[in-house]
């Protein structure tokens, strides 16, 4: 069993992997923190409730933009599971080509989603879009060279933006819009938000696109919570919430053979 965690700024995503295939997935809060026994009996407590036993030979690997809280949950992984977790870090092995200027800058869940995408679909030229609490960009090609990207803030960004800046805008949440809603203020700002980033992505790629891959074949990938609103919007070519857990999996794998 393998035992993969994302760390995002705003929560925590993680699953348990039978070789190849997703058994579950859970989510935990990363805006406050917690102690390593805390963590540790929460991971114990989910995969009981899942799997209806308990794990003892299992992998791990994690991958973090949170960096205060790595040391928790190194420390409950290996008191709780009595393994040493694989971080996601410039040392380790992913079969990618980092062409970024400094790869140390590049945040884990972005080669991690690049390498989830080569395992999923297969090598090819990719504009991989996640939409957390930012939105980045990513930009892969067929070679496995890893170019580098875009960050913008996300739709919950946006939306807060607005709520703690004015005086009377209220903090709305954030649906999928077939049509501009002009009458109401809620419906203002939901039209807003939606249609600024379905427009902003569709250009943004069109750009990529043009200055990186010429005329040569791209697919687009739409991932991370927010994606699902834009799923039947078809500005992704593939949607896929899960591609960081398939990376981290392929990750555990692509090491344990080194």
């Amino acid at each position: 069993m393998n035992l993969v965690i994302d760390v995002g700024n705003t929560q925590i995503f993680g699953g348990v992997f039978d070789k190849e295939k997703l058994l579950f997935t859970f989510r935990k809060s990363s805006k406050n923190d917690f102690s390593s026994d805390e963590f540790g009996i929460f991971l114990k407590s989910v995969i009981r409730e899942n799997l209806k036993k308990e794990i003892k030979d299992i992998k791990s690997c994690v991958s973090s933009v949170v960096p205060r809280l790595n040391y928790t949950l190194r420390n409950s992984i290996i008191k709780y599971f009595e393994t040493e977790p694989l971080f996601v870090s410039s040392g380790i092995k992913t079969g990618i080509n980092i062409k970024y200027k400094n790869p140390s800058d590049v945040g884990a869940d972005r080669i991690t989603n690049c390498i989830g995408a080569i395992k999923l679909y297969g090598s090819g030229n990719y504009i991989i879009i996640d939409m957390g609490t930012a939105t980045t960009f990513d930009i892969l090609t067929e070679k496995k060279e890893y170019l580098g990207g875009l960050i913008i803030p996300g739709p919950k960004i946006q939306t807060e933006s607005l709520f703690l800046n004015t005086a009377k805008l209220p903090s709305i949440e954030i649906k999928p819009m077939e049509n501009i809603d002009i009458n109401n203020t809620n419906g203002a700002i939901q039209s807003g938000i939606y249609f600024l980033n379905y427009y902003g992505i569709y250009a943004i790629t069109e750009k990529i696109k043009k200055d990186f891959f010429k005329d040569k074949t791209t697919k687009v990938i739409g991932t991370g919570g927010f994606s699902r609103i834009y799923e039947k919007s078809k500005i992704f070519d593939i949607t896929n919430g899960d591609l960081t857990l398939y990376g981290l999996n392929e990750i555990i794998k692509i090491n344990s053979e080194e």
